[in-house]
């Protein structure tokens, strides 16, 4: 799965539509990665201009 490092995240917006399976949420100003939803594809990794995302 994708970790979130919440002190990088600019709350951008740029990973969530990237997702393909939706396990990127907006909630309260933060994103969250869904653990149980996540493939680890990587989309996200790549378009996340603050490099706030790593993926396992």
């Amino acid at each position: 799965m994708a970790h979130l490092i919440n002190d990088e995240c600019l709350s951008c917006g740029a990973c969530e539509p990237e997702c393909p399976v939706s396990a990127i949420s907006e909630g309260d100003g933060k994103y969250i990665i869904d653990a149980d939803t996540c493939t680890d594809c990587g989309a996200c990794v790549e378009v996340c201009p603050a490099d706030a995302i790593e993926a396992n």
